[in-house]
């Protein structure tokens, strides 16, 4: 078995037999499935893994042999993760750098923690806005708030996707901005 350790990004994305992108697991995982052939590789990372009797190129993008038929979630899960990846680490009232996020409509007047809701902010608006609305205030948003769509979100969620996968992606020029730190 080869000598597999974590470092960092250390993923792979993992496409159907039809090239169609399926999820992101790690090098360990992808070596396995190209070490039992349920997989074959399609684009190399950086790195070569060692064993005893063989090596074995770093996999980057993995094709499965055989076609699964996989029922997709409708919905994005709701992270604070994902709410600074979907709104590029920016303030949605100031267009600061973000370290919190808020309820737009708040909790504690009936508000939902929903994507629609739930935006990034920076600790001054946040503070400064309080139990009240931005129309209260006289605030407004940069963007409204909603759920992220589309194949990348499906398959990344709030990770930063690897250079080499966007040919499988369809991902505009500018994907998933800036993570939060």
């Amino acid at each position: 078995m080869p000598d597999i350790r974590p470092t960092v990004g250390s993923s792979a994305l993992v496409l159907n037999a039809t090239y169609e992108p399926l999820c992101v697991v790690s090098v360990r995982r992808a070596t396995i499935l190209l070490l039992t052939a349920k997989a074959e590789c399609v684009s190399d990372g950086d790195g070569i893994l060692h064993s005893a009797h063989q090596t074995v190129p770093v996999p980057s993008v993995v094709r499965l042999t055989r076609y699964v038929k996989v029922p997709y979630r409708t919905h994005v899960g709701l992270s604070r993760r994902a709410i600074f990846a979907r709104d590029g680490g920016r303030c949605a009232y100031c267009r600061g750098s973000a370290e919190t996020i808020d309820h737009v409509f708040p909790r504690s007047r009936g508000g939902l923690h929903a994507w629609d809701n739930v935006v990034a902010a920076c600790a001054k608006c946040n503070h400064s806005k309080g139990d009240k609305t931005p129309a209260e205030l006289g605030w407004r948003l940069h963007a409204a708030p909603a759920a992220p769509r589309g194949v990348a979100w499906r398959v990344l969620g709030h990770r930063t996707p690897d250079p080499r996968w966007m040919d499988w992606l369809d991902l505009p020029a500018a994907p998933l901005e800036a993570e939060a730190a």
